[in-house]
């Protein structure tokens, strides 16, 4: 009923505006209004799951996973339609929901369906918290944090002599590569499987945010690691 009346001030205050001629100042006095009123109401994703006590336990990456520091990363729903790809580094600002959503949205017959994926995630979340009893937003944040690999190899020299060399990873891949694993991980147990694509990302997740070893973004990651400690 809250959320209701304040699209519904928004709607007046926005016909309100359109509709004086004198225009800015009764705009920005109405805009201030509404942003003041909007302040005092608790943002949470789909109206349920509450970003305050969510917090990063890994210190090097809370500049990289997107959860509360500034307020528009509080989502009702993980949708910004933001161009996060136009500049460098610009995606480390996009919630980290929404960036799960997007790594959803992955081989052809998925590109755009976003709904579909806000879907997949929002059943995810359910299933989470009934299988944990905690925030599923925390949850995540825990897998993202345990399915990040700490070091990795590349390829080092010329044409004639290649080897490869390890190397520590930084923060912002860290997080994609996290991302990336769990969505994959969810994708491929799903194929042909009779569990939904939302049980089986709800299984991934709670694997990952408990360091098991049946997680795949977790096998990935150890992986990773053991091929680049063979090469330093």
């Amino acid at each position: 009923e809250m959320l209701r009346s304040l699209v519904g001030s928004e709607m007046c205050i926005r016909d309100r505006v359109s509709t004086q001629s004198t225009g800015s100042v009764l705009g920005s006095f109405f805009l201030i209004s509404f942003l003041s009123v909007m302040a005092q109401v608790e943002v949470k994703l789909f109206n349920k799951w509450s970003y305050d006590d969510v917090t990063v336990p890994d210190i090097s990456l809370q500049d990289y996973i997107a959860i509360k520091e500034k307020e528009k990363f509080r989502q009702l729903l993980p949708h910004t339609a933001g161009k996060y790809h136009a500049r460098q580094f610009r995606k480390a600002t996009c919630p980290v929901v929404e960036r799960m959503v997007n790594s959803l949205m992955m081989y052809g017959r998925n590109s755009g369906k976003k709904l579909k994926a806000v879907r997949i995630v929002k059943h995810a979340f359910e299933i989470v918290h009934l299988s944990t009893g905690q925030n599923p937003i925390q949850v995540l944040v825990e897998a993202i944090v345990n399915g990040a690999p700490r070091e990795d190899s590349t390829r080092v020299g010329s044409a004639g002599t290649v080897r490869r060399q390890a190397v520590d990873v930084s923060p912002l891949r860290r997080v994609n590569q996290a991302i990336y694993l769990i969505c994959t991980g969810a994708r491929e147990s799903a194929f042909r499987n009779i569990k939904s694509i939302a049980e089986c990302l709800a299984d991934e997740i709670v694997n990952a945010s408990k360091n098991s070893g049946t997680s795949y973004a977790i096998k990935k990651k150890d992986e990773i690691e053991r091929i680049a400690r063979g090469n330093r």
